[in-house]
C-alpha cells in the first residue's frame, strides 16, 4: 500500500476540549433539572396553556434584548470568566426560587423572573461556549466538537437531568432547584480551569482593539452578516423554522399530560424517549454530512422535522407520539451539528461572539411571539399547533431547497478559499 493511498488521521480534539465539553455537560445537568422543574412548578399553579406558554417564550426573550451585548461582552472578555458568572447567576436564580418554594411564597410572577435570570445566564454561557470552540478545536475537526457538544446536551438533558427532575419533583417541589443549583458549582470551577486560548483567537491588535470598544462594537460583526449574502439568508430561514418548532412545542407539557395522559413524575421518562432520537442525530451528523454533502444533510433535516412535526398533531397514542417526536429531535440534532460548525467555519474568530449574539437576537428572538402564539392555538386544541407548523415547515423547507443544497458548498469553499488566502 502506498503512503498516498493512506487518509491522515484526523487531529484529536484535545485536551482543552475534553474540559470545555465536561462544563458545559455539568452546566446541561443543572440546565435540565430546572428546565423540568419550572414548567411542573408552573402546573402546580395554573392549567391556562398560554400562561405555561409566556415562560416558555420568556425563556428566550433575553436573547432579543440581550443577545447582541452578550456578543460584545464574549468578545471583549475572558471567555473563562464569562462562563464561571453566567453560571453563577444561574445557580443564584436557582437557589431564589427554591427558597421561595420551600416557604410556600412562589407564584407565577416569580417563576417568570427567575425564568429571565435563566436565560440571561443561558446567552452568556452558550455564547461563550460557541466562541471558545474555534479557538481550542482544529478547524477539521469542527463538525466532530459540536456533535459531542450536542450530544452532550441531549444525553444529560434528557436522559439524566429531566428524568431525574421528574423525580426529585414527585419527591418535593422544590428538590429539583435545590439539585440544579449544586449542579452548577462544578462548571464555575472547570470555565476557569480552560487554557488562556480559549478567550480568543485574535491577534494582539484585535485584541486591544477589542478593549476599547464599546457597545457598538457590534457593527463590524452586524456589517460582516448583512454583506454575506448566505449567511443572511440562512439566518433568516433559521428564524422563521426556529420560530415555527417554537409555536409547535408551546403546548407540549400540557400535550403530554392531558392528551396522552402521562403523570408528572413520568415526564422525564417521556423526554428520555424523545432524546434518544436526538442522540442519534448528534452522533450521525457529521457522518452524514462526510457521505452525502452539508447541504443536502441540512435540507434532509428539515423535511423530516415538517413531517415527524404532524405525526406528533395526529399521534392516536402515547408511544407513537413520543417516536414522532423523538424522529423530530432527531432531525433538529442533525441540522444543529452542521449549522454550528457552518458558523464557526464562516465567520472570522474576532467577530464570532458579536455575531453569534446577532445570529440568536434574531433566530431566537422570534421565538417569544411564535411561543405565545403557540399557546394561544393551543387553548382551543393541543394538537392543533403540531399540525400547523409541521406544514409550514414543509412549505418553507422546499422553498429554500437551492439554497441549502447549492448554496451551502459554494460559501463553505469561499470561506476556505479566504482562509488560504490570509495564511499564506
Amino acid at each position: 500500500m502506498t503512503t498516498a493511498a493512506i487518509r491522515p488521521a484526523a487531529p484529536p480534539l484535545g485536551r482543552p476540549f475534553r474540559t470545555l465539553w465536561t462544563a458545559t455537560a455539568f452546566s446541561n445537568i443543572a440546565d435540565g433539572v430546572g428546565r423540568t422543574a419550572v414548567p411542573l412548578i408552573a402546573t402546580t399553579l395554573t392549567t391556562d396553556p398560554f400562561v405555561i406558554a409566556i415562560l416558555g417564550a420568556l425563556a428566550f426573550v433575553p436573547w432579543l434584548v440581550f443577545g447582541i451585548p452578550a456578543g460584545v461582552i464574549v468578545d471583549r472578555f475572558d471567555r473563562r470568566r464569562i462562563m464561571a458568572l453566567a453560571n453563577t447567576l444561574r445557580l443564584g436564580a436557582a437557589v431564589w426560587l427554591g427558597a421561595l418554594v420551600a416557604s410556600g411564597a412562589i407564584s407565577v410572577w416569580t417563576l417568570l423572573v427567575g425564568t429571565l435570570a435563566f436565560g440571561i445566564g443561558e446567552t452568556l454561557f452558550e455564547n461563550a461556549v460557541n466562541a471558545a470552540v474555534p479557538a481550542i478545536v482544529p478547524r477539521q475537526r469542527f463538525d466532530s466538537a459540536n456533535g459531542w457538544l450536542q450530544a452532550s446536551q441531549v444525553t444529560i438533558d434528557n436522559f439524566i437531568a429531566t428524568p431525574i427532575g421528574g423525580l426529585l419533583f414527585g419527591l418535593s417541589i422544590a428538590l429539583p432547584l435545590w439539585v440544579g443549583a449544586i449542579g452548577y458549582l462544578v462548571p464555575i470551577a472547570l470555565a476557569l480551569l480552560l487554557p488562556s486560548l480559549a478567550v480568543s483567537r485574535q491577534t494582539d491588535e484585535q485584541t486591544d482593539a477589542a478593549a476599547s470598544v464599546p457597545v457598538h462594537g457590534a457593527r463590524p460583526a452586524l456589517r460582516y452578516l448583512w454583506q454575506h449574502r448566505y449567511l443572511r439568508a440562512v439566518v433568516l430561514f433559521t428564524s422563521v423554522v426556529g420560530a415555527l418548532l417554537s409555536f409547535a412545542q408551546a403546548p407540549t407539557i400540557l400535550y403530554f399530560l392531558e392528551v396522552q395522559h402521562v403523570t408528572p413524575a413520568a415526564i422525564g421518562f417521556v423526554t428520555a424517549g424523545i432524546g434518544l432520537g436526538a442522540l442519534v442525530g448528534s452522533f450521525v451528523a457529521a457522518p452524514l454530512v462526510r457521505l452525502l454533502g452539508r447541504g443536502p444533510v441540512l435540507l434532509f433535516a428539515n423535511v423530516v422535522v415538517a413531517v415527524s412535526l404532524v405525526a406528533v398533531g395526529l399521534a392516536p397514542d402515547v408511544v407513537t407520539a413520543i417516536a414522532s417526536y423523538a424522529v423530530m429531535a432527531f432531525a433538529v440534532s442533525v441540522w444543529n451539528v452542521p449549522w454550528g460548525a457552518l458558523r464557526q467555519h464562516l465567520i472570522p474568530a474576532h467577530l464570532f461572539g458579536r455575531a453569534l449574539g446577532i445570529i440568536r437576537t434574531v433566530t431566537w428572538g422570534v421565538f417569544p411571539v411564535a411561543t405565545l402564539l403557540g399557546g394561544l392555538v393551543a387553548r382551543s386544541d393541543l394538537r392543533l399547533p403540531f399540525t400547523i407548523a409541521g406544514a409550514l415547515t414543509l412549505v418553507v423547507a422546499l422553498s429554500a431547497s437551492r439554497l441549502l443544497v447549492r448554496g451551502t458548498p459554494r460559501a463553505y469553499a469561499a470561506a476556505d478559499q479566504a482562509n488560504s488566502s490570509s495564511a499564506s
